[in-house]
C-alpha cells in the first residue's frame, strides 16, 4: 500500500542516505590512497556510467534519448555540465587523499550560498535581506579563513564553484536527473576509458596489481557509491519539499568535517573554528530564512 506519506517517507529515508553515503566518502577514497587520482576518477566514471547505463536501458530501452534528440541545444548543455562534475569529483579525490578532508567539507557548506550568488549574477534574481545577510557573514568566513589561517581555502571556493556551476546548468536542462546523468556519463565514457587504458599501457594503472582483488572491488565499488546516492537524491526530491531536502544537505559536509578531524587527524585549530563558525552561522540565517517562508503560505492558508 502507498499514498503520500509513504512515499514522503521513502523520499526522506532516501535523502538521508543520501547524504550520509556523501559524508562518508572521504574514508572510502583514503582506502585508495595509493592509486593516483585521476585512475580513481577515471574508475568513477567507467563504473557509474555501467551502472546508470546500464539501468536506464534495462528500464526504458532507447526512450531516454528522445529528449536529447528533440533539443540539440541540450546535448551541448549536458556535455558541459558533464565537464563540471566530473572536475569536481577529480579536485575532490585528490583533496581527500592529500590530506583536505576538511576542506572539502568547507567546500561543500560554502555552495549552497554559492547558488544564491549564481541566481543574483546569472539569472538576474532578487536577494531577501536575510540571505544578504548570510552571503556577508559567510564572506566574512572566508575571508577569516584566508587571513588567519594563513592560506587562501582555494579547493573549498573551487569545489563550491564547480559544483554550483553544475547545478546552475542542470536547471537550465528540461530533462530528468537520470537520464540527464545517463547522457553526462555517456560524453565521459571514452575519455575515461582512455585515460584507463593508458595508465595499464604506461604502467600507472592499478588494475590487476599487487592488491588485487581488493583495489579492483574498491575501484568498481566506487562506481556504484556514485550512481546510488544521485538515483536516491533524485528520487527524493520529487517527493520531500526542496526546504527538508535543503537542511538534510548539509549531513554531508558535517559528516566529511567528522571524518577529517576525528577519523583523519587533520588539524582543527582555533582559526578554522572560528571561520568555520561563521559560516554556520550564515547557513543558519539561509535556512531558518528558507524555512521561514516556506511556511507563511500554509499559515495563511489555515
Amino acid at each position: 500500500m502507498t499514498g503520500p506519506m509513504t512515499d514522503y517517507r521513502r523520499g526522506l529515508w532516501m535523502a538521508t542516505g543520501a547524504f550520509v553515503i556523501w559524508g562518508l566518502m572521504p574514508l572510502y577514497w583514503h582506502l585508495l590512497k595509493a592509486v593516483p587520482s585521476l585512475q580513481i576518477i577515471a574508475h568513477r566514471i567507467v563504473w557509474s556510467a555501467v551502472l546508470v547505463l546500464g539501468w536506464l536501458l534495462l528500464k526504458q530501452g532507447t526512450r531516454w534519448l528522445r529528449a536529447v534528440r528533440e533539443q540539440p541545444r541540450l546535448a551541448g548543455l549536458l556535455a558541459l555540465s558533464g565537464l563540471f562534475i566530473a572536475f569536481n569529483w577529480g579536485l575532490y579525490i585528490w583533496a581527500v587523499n592529500a590530506g583536505h578532508v576538511v576542506e572539502t567539507s568547507l567546500g561543500y557548506f560554502i555552495n549552497p550560498l554559492l547558488n544564491v550568488v549564481l541566481g543574483v549574477v546569472l539569472l538576474r534574481e532578487r536577494l531577501r535581506a536575510a540571505q544578504w545577510l548570510a552571503v556577508a557573514i559567510a564572506t566574512a568566513g572566508v575571508l577569516w579563513l584566508t587571513f588567519n589561517y594563513g592560506s587562501f581555502p582555494w579547493i573549498a571556493l573551487t569545489l563550491a564553484t564547480s559544483f554550483a556551476m553544475y547545478g546552475f546548468i542542470r536547471k537550465l536542462t528540461t530533462i530528468d536527473s537520470l537520464p540527464g546523468l545517463g547522457i553526462e556519463s555517456g560524453y565521459l565514457l571514452l575519455p575515461a576509458l582512455a585515460l584507463l587504458l593508458w595508465g595499464e599501457s604506461t604502467g600507472q594503472g592499478h588494475v590487476l596489481d599487487a592488491w588485487w582483488p581488493w583495489t579492483d572491488l574498491l575501484l568498481v565499488l566506487g562506481g556504484a557509491l556514485t550512481a546510488l546516492p544521485l538515483i536516491g537524491f533524485a528520487y527524493a526530491v520529487r517527493r520531500v519539499p526542496l526546504s527538508t531536502v535543503g537542511l538534510l544537505q548539509y549531513l554531508a559536509p558535517t559528516l566529511q568535517l567528522v571524518c577529517g578531524v576525528a577519523v583523519l587527524g587533520e588539524p582543527f585549530g582555533r582559526d578554522r573554528v572560528i571561520g568555520f563558525v561563521l559560516i554556520w552561522i550564515a547557513l543558519a540565517v539561509y535556512a531558518v530564512d528558507g524555512l521561514l517562508r516556506s511556511r507563511r503560505p500554509a499559515v495563511a492558508a489555515g
